[in-house]
């Protein structure tokens, strides 16, 4: 049986999308962290690239769950939490949506100032977003770096929530997010 929103989980598109993003982030991230203390070299450069694509490739595919979003609206939560922990939840999902939409973005516009362009797949060039200028892309790469690490400590404050959820309220909030997971099972 298809997922619906209206059912109490998110839909499959949603369901998909969050996990490809999430795969993303966390590959993006990891190889962010290891790429950047290595010295200059042909495999430096190769992994930036690499590293890059997946910049891109998020950069899309959140635009694509944004605009999914506004046309299918995420299920209610529980009626159990308390109002300051549906507060909270609505303020990380929102924080979310803005850092995997600015954190892209950041690093296009600092290899833009860098002067390096950003080439998708090594195959498709996109434009500069800003020309060539040292210290704007130094300013970049310190905006770039703190919103990673903002958004590390929000998806460890999502992760444990969902985890509180389903370990200590026992309630379906994490199964409803979980390809092939029939909630009603889990809810029982």
């Amino acid at each position: 049986m298809p997922r619906s929103a209206a059912a109490g989980s998110y839909t499959t598109t949603a369901v998909a999308l969050h996990w490809l993003v999430a795969l993303g982030v966390f590959g993006a991230f990891s190889l962010g962290l290891y790429m950047h203390e290595l010295p200059l070299s042909p495999t430096k450069l190769k992994l930036y690239s690499y590293h890059k694509w997946a910049g891109v490739t998020i950069f899309l595919l959140a635009l694509i769950r944004l605009a999914w979003r506004a046309t299918h609206p995420a299920p209610p939560l529980p009626d159990h939490m308390p109002r300051w922990q549906r507060m909270a939840a609505n303020a990380t999902h929102h924080l979310l949506y803005v850092l995997i939409v600015a954190i892209p973005l950041t690093g296009w516009l600092m290899s833009s100032a860098k002067g390096f362009q950003t080439v998708w797949f090594g195959v498709l060039p996109l434009p500069d977003l800003l020309d060539k200028n040292k210290d704007l892309g130094d300013t970049l790469a310190l905006v770039h770096k703190t919103l990673n690490l903002s958004m590390a400590a929000l998806v460890s404050a999502h992760v444990g929530a969902a985890l509180k959820h389903h370990l200590v309220d026992r309630d379906d909030v994490l199964a409803r997010m979980l390809p092939f997971v029939n909630n009603k099972k889990v809810a029982q």
